[in-house]
C-alpha cells in the first residue's frame, strides 16, 4: 500500500503543520461530544474524523492520553492573568473563571468525564494535570497574600482553595441560583471567605479597602485603669465607722 503524503516521515526542520494539529485536536473533541468515553475513544476513530494517518498523530503525540490532555486543555482554554493588585482582585478573576467552559462542546464533554475520573486510576491522573495550572495560580496569589500581609500567616492554602471554589464549582454543576451574574457570585463567595482569611486587625472590605473591626479598640489605647477595691461610691460622705 501505497502511503499518502500526510504519513510520510517529515524530513528535519519540516514545519508541523497547524491545520492538521487542530483538525486532530477538534476531532477528539466533537467524537467526545457526542457520547464516546474516553476509554472506547481510539486514535484511529479520531484519525478517520481528523482525515488524516494513525502515524501524523503519533508523530504530535506519544498516545492517546498526551492527545486528550491538549484537547481538553483546548476546550477549557488558558487560566486567566492574575492582576496582582490585590488578593482579594486575583481571587475574584480566577473565581470567575472556575468551570466556566468558552466551547459549547463543554457542556457535553466535562460532565461525562467525572465518572471515568472516579473510574479509573489514568483519567484522574489526565483529570490533575488539565487543573494543576489552574490551581497553582490560586496557590500563588494565596502565598503572594501571606507575605504581603493581606492574609494571616496560618491559613492552610489547600484548604482555603477548596473552600473558595467549591461553591462555584457547585453552581456551574447544578445551576443553583442562575439568577446571580458569575461575577457577583464570586465577589460573594471571596467576600464571605476572605472574613476567616484575614487578621481580625486587618479586614478587607468589598472593594479592597483595608479596615479594623467596629467593634476593636484602637491598637495603641490603653485599659481604663480599674477603681480600688477598697474606693467609696463618688457622693458618700465620710466613711462609716
Amino acid at each position: 500500500m501505497t502511503s499518502t503524503s500526510t504519513d510520510a516521515p517529515r524530513s528535519p526542520g519540516r514545519p508541523r503543520s497547524v491545520r492538521a494539529d487542530e483538525a486532530i485536536v477538534d476531532a477528539a473533541l466533537d467524537l467526545l461530544a457526542e457520547g464516546s468515553t474516553i476509554e472506547a475513544l481510539s486514535i484511529e476513530a479520531i484519525a478517520t474524523r481528523a482525515g488524516v494517518g494513525k502515524a501524523t498523530i503519533y508523530r504530535r503525540w506519544p498516545g492517546k492520553e498526551a492527545l486528550l490532555l491538549d484537547a481538553l486543555r483546548t476546550l477549557k482554554g488558558p487560566p486567566p492573568e492574575p492582576a496582582g493588585r490585590s488578593v482579594r482582585e486575583d481571587l475574584i478573576t480566577l473565581l470567575t473563571a472556575a468551570g466556566r467552559q468558552p466551547d459549547p462542546r463543554a457542556v457535553r464533554i466535562m460532565p461525562c468525564l467525572v465518572p471515568e475520573v472516579h473510574r479509573s486510576a489514568e483519567q484522574h491522573r489526565l483529570y490533575q494535570e488539565l487543573i494543576e495550572p489552574r490551581r497553582q495560580a490560586m496557590r500563588e496569589v494565596l502565598r503572594r497574600g501571606v507575605t504581603t500581609g493581606e492574609l494571616r500567616p496560618d491559613i492552610d492554602v489547600e484548604v482555603c482553595m477548596m473552600m473558595i471554589t467549591g461553591p462555584m464549582l457547585m453552581h456551574r454543576l447544578l445551576r443553583w441560583r442562575p439568577d446571580i451574574e458569575d461575577r457577583e457570585l464570586a465577589e460573594r463567595i471571596v467576600d464571605a471567605i476572605f472574613a476567616g482569611l484575614t487578621d481580625l486587625t486587618t479586614r478587607v472590605a468589598p472593594g479592597g479597602v483595608h479596615s479594623a473591626p467596629a467593634d476593636s479598640a484602637p491598637a495603641n489605647s490603653a485599659p481604663a485603669d480599674p477603681a480600688p477595691a477598697d474606693s467609696a461610691p463618688a457622693g458618700d460622705g465620710e466613711a462609716v465607722r
